[in-house]
């Protein structure tokens, strides 16, 4: 019973002295799994208990899919205007600021290009933690500036969609990227370029209305929400109960508007396996 007595008496620890357990040591998984977060950016932000794939940015996917993860960044400094002078519950200006500064990022969508096993990518990625992933004038723009960089060098776009849809404090100028997104991606279609289009949770509104459905290859992650509007939307418009999974990757991949689903730690090789596949050139290893 030694252990339980303490052989020094008054033995005091002040409350500056006390440390708490570091935040981000464990995930939790929406299953209840717990996980090592060293372990966890080891396995791609996948839980290895349950395979769900966390949610995760453009520095993340650059580290997957280029080699080395050395690439350079497109038009990095593109930022948001207020020409409609937007305010809901704080300017638009402010809110715009506020992301950036909690972020670090300009706006919700990196471009780069670099090498992917061995070949030029390019790759237009969105983050889901600046205002939801939503699609403003810039997302167009930097979306269509990869796509005529692709145009003019020959080479391979990939966009990584993860978005709640067009940005509402921009309005009809958030929906015109809809079409200049479109109309871009049509022009590598006639050029003969690949263009690969990987859907993440979540894919929504008018990101699944224009670019992240127009894929050479559509393909998704395992488990994504992927749509126009969410489930419960749905529900409440047409008042009936909806499918099981209704509107996961596993849903669209049943129902013919997904070719794949791959899981992150193969998503390098799957990408690059397909672009080969579509210009008729020998298969990387």
């Amino acid at each position: 019973m030694s252990w339980f007595k303490r052989k020094t008496a008054g033995i005091t620890t002040t409350t500056e002295e006390k440390k708490d357990t570091p935040k981000g040591l464990w995930y939790k998984s929406p299953t209840g799994k717990i996980v090592d977060t060293e372990e966890l950016e080891k396995n791609f932000y996948v839980s290895p208990e349950d395979g769900y794939h966390v949610r995760i940015g453009s520095k993340e996917y650059f580290e997957i899919l280029f080699d080395d993860n050395t690439f350079e960044e497109l038009d990095a400094n593109l930022e948001s205007k207020d020409p409609l002078k937007f305010e809901d519950t704080k300017k638009y200006p402010d809110r715009l600021k506020s992301a950036q500064n909690k972020t670090n990022l300009k706006d919700a969508v990196r471009t780069a290009i670099g090498k992917s096993k061995g070949k030029d990518l390019v790759v237009a990625c969105m983050d889901f933690a600046f205002i939801g992933g939503s699609m403003g004038s810039v997302v167009g723009e930097k979306i269509a500036r990869a796509a005529d960089y692709s145009l003019k060098n020959n080479i391979p776009l990939m966009v990584i969609s993860k978005s709640g849809g067009a940005r509402m404090m921009e309005a009809a100028l958030s929906l015109m990227q809809l079409a200049k997104t479109s109309v871009k991606l049509a022009q590598l279609a006639d050029a003969g370029i690949p263009y690969i289009s990987l859907c993440t949770d979540p894919t929504t509104g008018g990101i699944t209305a224009s670019f992240a459905m127009l894929g050479d290859i559509n393909i998704a992650e395992p488990g994504a929400l992927i749509g126009f509007a969410g489930p419960r939307i749905v529900k409440d418009t047409t008042g009936k109960d909806l499918p099981d999974g209704f509107q996961t990757s596993e849903f669209l991949l049943e129902h013919g508007f997904l070719d794949f689903i791959t899981q992150r730690k193969e998503l390098k090789n799957k990408v690059n396996q397909y672009i080969d596949l579509i210009t008729n050139q020998p298969l990387r290893a």
